[in-house]
């Protein structure tokens, strides 16, 4: 009933129980307000060790070169760093259009980028060699014998390994005392040898004796055999020289997707035809082209495949014959593209190509990307085709003139 009379003492003007009924309410919002301001409080509470955490980085970072300047505005066009001079680091790695591609001289080797490229290869192998003195400070039977297996691992070949260690063998025998400084001279000295005399007789650039030029390419796929050619036509052009590309590797569509876009990149023509069309027509056709155009440099891929050498060999014959016919005693150079990071089956590559057709020279590629790099000396040794180009890098000046002496220095550097 108390109830019911202050609703109605409230409605009929009653003021001691209306005040009642405010003072109800006035309690009731004071009760919100401060669990509101408790929260507030504790917010603040929250935001105060925040605000001296910014406050401590804004310090570390004033101490550096500010972030403005490091980060480019939206929209602008990041500056592209002149080519730098023979032996200067190249920091910038931009992508580059086709109009943007820097002209590169390719008779000069960088030593800085060879010693990168090189640098796993060199890791993997003098951490081997330098465990052969733990213990000993001089060369015996068991340091060539341990000398022997780091060799073998590191892919020089089984042939080549017992050709030098048979030479380190004689030169031992007739020194009284040969330690480490001593024997990593004599390995560069008998790696060297090999090397040099297998690639004396290789011009760096043959493109002069004959117009048009004719290199037909060989490789199975996935060794960078697309990627080269295009290299090769970027390198060509840059010392002037007008380049037709053939894509003769028919069987695979991807293939000839790839070279119209390094075609396009370099900015050379390419011949094609449909995917399964005859590879020796392609060929006929782009001599035909080049000859008519008066091209200096003609480079005509071909399919890679070796599940049957006897198809692989008629293939490549009949695209010969037909060369010839168009230009007598082309093609001028059979280069055989292997990827040094296959290490062992980059030798049973060489062996099948090899007995499929006349191989004159030899490109090995991603040799920055592996502890492989021996491959190098083995396959040439043991074969005797000499290396003529080493891939050593993404960008597009990376596919250089192979040099044994520079090679040799750079890997005991």
């Amino acid at each position: 009933m108390g109830i019911f009379k202050s609703i109605k003492s409230f409605f009929t003007g009653d003021e001691s129980e209306k005040k009642s009924v405010e003072k109800k309410e006035l309690n009731i919002d004071k009760s919100q307000s401060k669990k509101k301001t408790k929260k507030s409080v504790s917010k603040k509470k929250l935001d105060l060790p925040k605000k001296e955490f910014l406050k401590e980085k804004s310090k570390k970072v004033s101490t550096r070169e500010p972030l403005k300047k490091k980060v480019p505005k939206l929209g602008s066009v990041p500056k592209v760093d002149p080519v730098p001079e023979p032996g200067s680091v190249n920091k910038a790695d931009p992508v580059l259009e086709p109009e943007q591609i820097s002209k590169l001289d390719y008779d000069i080797q960088s030593t800085d980028s060879l010693d990168k490229g090189l640098e796993k290869t060199k890791k993997s192998f003098f951490s081997k060699l330098g465990n052969l003195f733990i213990g000993k400070n001089k060369v015996d039977s068991d340091t060539l014998d341990e000398l022997e297996e780091v060799l073998i691992t590191s892919d020089v070949g089984v042939d080549t390994t017992i050709k030098i260690i048979e030479n380190i063998e004689s030169r031992v025998a007739n020194d009284k005392y040969v330690g480490k400084k001593e024997l990593n001279a004599i390995l560069k000295e008998e790696i060297s040898k090999i090397l040099i005399d297998v690639n004396s007789d290789i011009n760096s650039d043959s493109s002069t004796d004959f117009k048009p030029y004719v290199i037909m390419v060989v490789g199975v796929n996935g060794v960078g055999k697309t990627t080269t050619i295009g290299k090769l036509a970027h390198a060509y052009k840059n010392k002037g020289k007008k380049v037709i590309l053939g894509a003769s590797d028919t069987f695979r569509a991807a293939a000839i997707e790839q070279l119209q876009i390094w075609a396009d990149r370099v900015g050379v023509k390419l011949v094609k035809q449909q995917m399964g069309s005859d590879p020796a027509s392609v060929a006929f056709d782009t001599l035909k082209s080049a000859k008519s155009q008066q091209a200096d440099v003609v480079i005509i891929d071909t399919a890679g495949r070796l599940h049957n050498k006897v198809n692989l060999m008629n293939e490549l014959a009949k695209i010969k014959r037909v060369m010839h016919k168009i230009i007598p005693n082309s093609p001028h150079e059979v280069l055989l593209i292997l990827d040094g990071s296959t290490g062992q089956n980059a030798f049973e590559q060489a062996k099948q190509f090899s007995s499929a057709t006349d191989i004159s020279s030899m490109a090995i590629t991603k040799l920055d990307g592996t502890a492989k790099g021996g491959v190098v000396l083995g396959i040439s040794h043991q074969f005797k085709i000499p290396v003529k180009y080493i891939g050593i890098g993404e960008k597009i000046e990376d596919l250089r003139y192979f040099d044994p002496k520079s090679f040799v220095e750079s890997f005991f550097r």
